[in-house]
């Protein structure tokens, strides 16, 4: 298990995340994804642990709060040393009928600290992230209040999630000018049959030193092998009960074939060659795994011994490419030239 340094800074976590969206269970959703009580999760959480993981996210929307109590729990019950694990958490979403109960602006934030913490049973959040982006309230709004937990001790670090390219950059510019706490990581929705963000937020991400989280790597279930152009999956399973993450179809079955054919040579799974993509992709520092049982956490742990070669990433490369947009295409067309010049600097 590999451990990486997240964006700038100088904290590593491993290479897998220990994803908790499926402990809790509850209503609506949650209990579509998992609902795994503490018993079981601490199965979980202890079996990440002794593989090398170091690494926990959670949110205090998943399952109403009942996951960060529980990741909470598990921790004290396992007699896990604070130090030894990077805990993330995420702030944003609704948790109450209030007006002021959701979003990114100083209160709910400095609410939703306070919230998490007690869930949790910790002093500190390691990594604390802005789950989405709020249109009503400023970005320096949101910034000045991250900085302040972590001028106050609460936080360690901050993140964001699901936000576009310009929001990212103008937060960094502002925490760069305001001298605060600079957003360190992007968790991001990232598969080899959704590589959307390889347009705008990978560029800005390596231009920025920003780390790289990647959420639902098996497009919530999608590319876990189970499925397929003649293969619906089982009855009662994630993706036919909630169909999400959204996915262009062919695409995904293209990139099924591909990956089956190497999966199939190498004696491993379907969702092992997907995780293994993802973690030959350079701007990747972490990619967040979530498991119902034992066996498929064992079995996304097992992607980091998996090497795939030059001819094996063009396969599925080939499979998975982004269609042609502007003004990408105009950006490979009048940069060629420059490129090429760099190349032959850098050779030389």
């Amino acid at each position: 298990m590999r451990h990486l340094p997240l964006g700038r800074t100088g904290l590593f976590v491993s290479e897998l995340c220990l994803g908790t969206m499926t402990f809790g269970g509850g209503g609506g959703i949650w209990a579509q994804i998992g609902d795994l009580q503490q018993a079981d999760a601490e199965r979980l959480v202890g079996a990440s642990l002794d593989a090398g993981i170091n690494f926990i996210d959670t949110a205090d929307v998943y399952s109403s709060g009942l996951s960060e109590q529980i990741t909470g729990q598990a921790l004290k019950n396992l007699k896990v040393p604070r130090d030894s694990v990077v805990v993330a958490t995420k702030v944003f979403g609704e948790t109450g009928a209030g007006a002021n109960m959701r979003g990114a602006s100083r209160g709910h934030i400095a609410d939703g600290i306070k919230a998490s913490l007690k869930r949790l049973q910790l002093d500190h959040i390691d990594l604390y992230q802005i789950h989405g982006f709020d249109p009503a309230t400023p970005i320096e709004e949101t910034v000045r209040a991250l900085d302040q937990l972590v001028r106050h001790g609460h936080v360690r670090y901050v993140g964001v999630s699901n936000w576009a390219a310009w929001q990212i950059v103008k937060a960094l510019g502002i925490a760069e000018r305001e001298h605060l706490a600079r957003f360190e990581s992007l968790q991001a929705y990232y598969t080899v049959a959704g590589r959307d963000l390889e347009r705008e937020l990978v560029p800005m991400l390596k231009s920025e030193g920003v780390g790289l989280m990647v959420w639902s790597p098996l497009a919530g279930g999608l590319l876990s092998g189970k499925y397929g152009r003649d293969q619906q999956g089982e009855a009662g399973s994630r993706r036919t009960q909630f169909d999400f993450p959204p996915v262009n179809r062919e695409r995904a079955w293209d990139c099924v074939d591909a990956m089956r054919r190497i999966a199939d040579a190498k004696g491993v799974s379907v969702a092992q060659i997907a995780l293994a993509w993802l973690l030959h992709q350079p701007q990747v520092t972490s990619v967040i795994i979530g498991a119902k049982r034992p066996d498929q956490l064992a079995d996304n742990i097992a992607a980091t011994k998996v090497v795939l070669g030059a001819d094996e990433l063009a396969a599925i490369d080939a499979a998975s490419k982004l269609p042609a947009e502007y003004p990408g295409w105009m950006l490979e067309r009048q940069g060629g030239a420059r490129r090429q010049q760099m190349q032959a600097e850098r050779s030389a």
